[in-house]
């Protein structure tokens, strides 16, 4: 019996076949999140029945169009802010004055104290960063959907799908505040939020401020840290005027 031979076609499609593979873990971070059209489009409807129906009614359809036509099939370091100009007029609404919440290295508590815009509206209780809050997503220059098995973060490179779209949420988000506008900012991370270290304590203190952990007699020690922490959380509120254009 004579051995086969190996066909051009053959070196080829194994070539094409190795290069594929060694793409699947192309990136150091995660991939497009399973079944990320129905998420974003269930998170649509229930913004604007549910979370904020003053917003009025919205084309989830159209939003998630707009939002995979963004990065889909598009070299995922290839992805810039100006792609998600139709997104953002889309889910554009109004930001009610003295509402705006900005915040860094604390998105636990500061998504416990908006309350899901009852208190504040940060930019992840707006209807542009509530659909992509927490999820992942880039598209794959190499075929026609998305890359589900790896995403490059920023420091592979900037011009990625999802800080393309922070950046231009973000944008948006900051032109659109007025009046007085909150800042919420984390004294603990290393270096500090500002120049003096200060501890956060309590979280519960956000939303029970009656809990004994929390008054001035509790004999913890806790007082002079919460009376310190008061600025740095709560009352840093720097009124940068009216942002809109």
């Amino acid at each position: 019996m004579r051995p086969s031979r190996v066909t051009l076609d053959g070196l080829l499609f194994a070539l094409i076949t190795i290069i594929n593979l060694q793409r699947t873990d192309q990136w150091r971070g995660p991939g497009t999140t399973p079944n990320l059209e129905d998420i974003v489009i269930g998170r649509c409807y229930d913004y604007i029945e549910t979370v904020n129906p003053s917003v009025g009614k919205k084309n989830c359809t159209a939003i998630w169009e707009a939002f995979q036509g963004a990065f889909i099939s598009k070299d995922p370091c290839s992805v810039f802010p100006s792609d998600y100009e139709r997104y953002i007029n889309l889910t554009l609404h109004d930001i009610p004055m003295n509402k705006s919440l900005f915040w860094e290295n604390n998105k636990q508590l500061v998504h416990r104290l908006s309350d899901r815009g009852k208190r504040y509206m940060a930019l992840g209780d707006t209807l542009m960063g509530w659909l992509a809050d927490n999820l992942h997503f880039c598209g794959s220059s190499s075929n026609s959907g998305f890359d589900y098995n790896s995403c490059p973060t920023s420091s592979e490179c900037e011009s990625n799908a999802q800080e393309s779209f922070w950046r231009s949420a973000s944008v948006t988000y900051a032109k659109h505040s007025s009046g007085e506008i909150q800042i919420m900012l984390n004294g603990s991370t290393p270096g500090g939020g500002f120049p003096m270290p200060r501890a956060v304590r309590i979280l519960q203190c956000v939303d029970f401020p009656g809990n004994p952990e929390c008054t001035t007699n509790s004999g913890s020690g806790f007082t002079s840290v919460w009376i310190t922490m008061i600025p740095v959380w709560f009352t840093i509120m720097n009124n940068y005027g009216n942002m809109n254009d």
